[in-house]
């Protein structure tokens, strides 16, 4: 689709070759200036310019045309582009018959002829009128689509994976959406095929895999390089901090990730005690803000999974799930955690058909007027509440404890509290998922027994874990897979002495030397997203300090 149209209208062609120069030297750049030398040539471009998909922004027409006036054809064009804006062209004594059009024909604005200077009399006019188009204006969009039935596990992991990595598209469902329907037959595609992505080069991809999905959308999967200063391990708020001062202080990085930045922050709808931030921002938002940070300061980002990481001699050597091995000075683990897994029956089946981890954002706006549940307590559990609140017609929080006091931020208990269609249920918890094809009902117990209740949609949020397994045992752990790091290494009688350097271990370093740890999976942490961003900072300067030594 090409730029939005200006229309000027006039029989007199002194006249429109005057209106048209002048809009050209002040519209020409954003808009396409167009004529027509009577109000059924004018109709007739419409017409066309209707077939093509194309935009008209402003209706410019004389008022004193022979066979149809100004205002019958204002009233005509109406029809066509309702949303454009129309101004009359007339004598100074037709001023009269302008002004009652404003009412009758829905004129939005009347100049009189002449305009001169335009920059006095004509272009603050037109300015205010397409200042007031473009506010409403939405382009067609013309980017990706994917197609595919919103209860579908697959489905909502393309969704997903596209949302966190900030890329645009737009969801048609075939049980909703004619649209999709159409461009199924179209394309070709049935059922099986689903979910679909449709390009806008006329391409396609059928249920893609992770990998060939983030090729296809332009993330990098393959290392520039073999050898890097720095390789972080995962990009979640920790991880961006370090990509941040680890590349803004000349070390060459490599940031690995498998999903996309912000980690399980970058999922939150609003973070709003995040220092800077006094209105608050988005988990998104701040995700995309330290990759755009990162990368203008030479960072590489890769859409990777790192399934090993070994020492050889001072290199350390991060092994990609591709079989590929990526080389470094030094190392930084800063994976972040999952949440946990609810252990319930049905919840493993229905898990991506109505029961979700974490917030699970693209799913808000499915779920408008309806009554889904959230599991949890702690600040993301309250986030999540208050962001579906303004879709979803009732939010129900199922709370093991007894109250929200002891596991989330004051600010958010008062959010919640304040709001109408949010109910806190402590004592409770979710017993069963039940369902065929989809989320239809939990089963519940609380302090007075058990119930069954309708539910399309369920959002755990039960606490966190660590995923660690990868790590070789070389990489120390707690019992709960959480990383040592520092004087955790040097406690006596609680874990075994495998640090063997002469010199003590670095505050952040783990017990494999040159390999570091920062954020929420390391031991001790404080589950925030500023105290990530600080560790991941902090660690730089303890990576620069082992650097010193060779």
């Amino acid at each position: 689709m090409g730029k939005p149209v200006i229309l000027a209208v006039d029989d007199d062609v002194s006249v429109l070759e005057a209106v048209i120069q002048d809009l050209r030297r002040k519209y020409g750049a954003t808009y396409r200036i167009m004529r027509a030398a009577s109000g059924q040539a004018a109709l007739d471009t419409c017409s066309q310019l209707q077939q093509r998909g194309d935009a008209v922004a402003l209706f410019l027409s004389d008022q004193r045309m022979p066979g149809m006036s100004g205002v019958d054809f204002l009233e005509k064009a109406q029809t066509l582009y309702p949303a454009a804006k129309r101004a009359l062209l007339t004598a100074y004594a037709d001023t009269e018959a302008a002004i009652k059009a404003i009412n009758t024909a829905k004129i939005h604005y009347y100049l009189t002829k002449p305009w001169d200077p335009p920059e006095e009399q004509l272009y603050p006019v037109l300015d205010d009128l397409l200042e007031g188009w473009n506010e409403q204006y939405k382009p067609p969009f013309e980017g990706l689509r994917v197609i595919g039935p919103r209860w579908s596990l697959q489905d909502y992991q393309v969704r997903d994976f596209l949302s966190r990595n900030q890329v645009p598209y737009v969801w048609l469902d075939p049980e909703r959406d004619s649209e999709a329907v159409d461009l199924m037959q179209r394309f070709k595609l049935d059922d099986s095929k689903l979910p679909a992505l449709l390009f806008s080069d006329g391409s396609s991809l059928v249920q893609p895999s992770q990998t060939e999905l983030a090729e296809r959308v332009g993330l990098s999967t393959h290392a520039a390089k073999d050898f890097y200063d720095l390789v972080v391990v995962g990009a979640g708020p920790a991880g961006l901090a370090a990509a941040v001062y680890g590349a803004s202080e000349g070390l060459r990085t490599l940031v690995v990730e498998p999903e996309a930045p912000g980690g399980q922050a970058g999922s939150s709808s609003r973070i709003e005690n995040y220092l800077g931030f006094p209105s608050g921002l988005s988990g998104a938002d701040l995700a995309r803000r330290a990759y755009v940070q990162a990368s203008r300061f030479g960072a590489e980002f890769l859409t990777q999974r790192v399934g090993m990481i070994r020492a050889d001699n001072q290199y350390r050597l991060a092994c990609l799930s591709d079989g590929r091995e990526v080389s470094s000075h030094v190392c930084l683990i800063s994976t972040g955690v999952n949440y946990r897994r609810l252990d319930a029956p049905g919840i493993d089946r229905l898990t991506g058909l109505g029961v979700y981890y974490g917030a699970a954002l693209v799913e808000a706006r499915s779920c408008k007027d309806e009554e889904v549940f959230i599991v949890g307590g702690a600040n993301s559990a309250g986030q999540a509440a208050m962001h579906f609140s303004k879709y979803a017609g009732k939010v129900t929080m199922l709370v093991r404890g007894d109250s929200l006091e002891n596991s989330m931020s004051k600010y958010l208990i008062n959010q919640i509290a304040e709001t109408s269609n949010i109910r806190v249920e402590v004592h409770s918890q979710v017993l069963e998922a039940i369902g065929g094809s989809r989320l239809e009902s939990l089963r519940i117990g609380n302090s007075e027994g058990e119930c069954v209740r309708p539910a399309s949609a369920v959002f755990i949020f039960i606490g966190a874990a660590p995923s660690t397994d990868w790590l070789p045992a070389s990489v120390m752990r707690d019992p709960n897979g959480f990383v040592l790091s520092g004087p955790d290494l040097q406690v006596e009688g609680k874990y075994p002495r495998i640090w063997k350097e002469e010199r003590a271990p670095y505050l952040l370093e783990t017990s494999m030397p040159g390999v570091f740890v920062a954020g929420d999976v390391r031991h001790g942490s404080v589950k925030r997203a500023a105290s990530a961003v600080g560790e991941g900072s902090i660690a730089v300067q303890f990576m620069h300090q082992y650097l010193a030594r060779f």
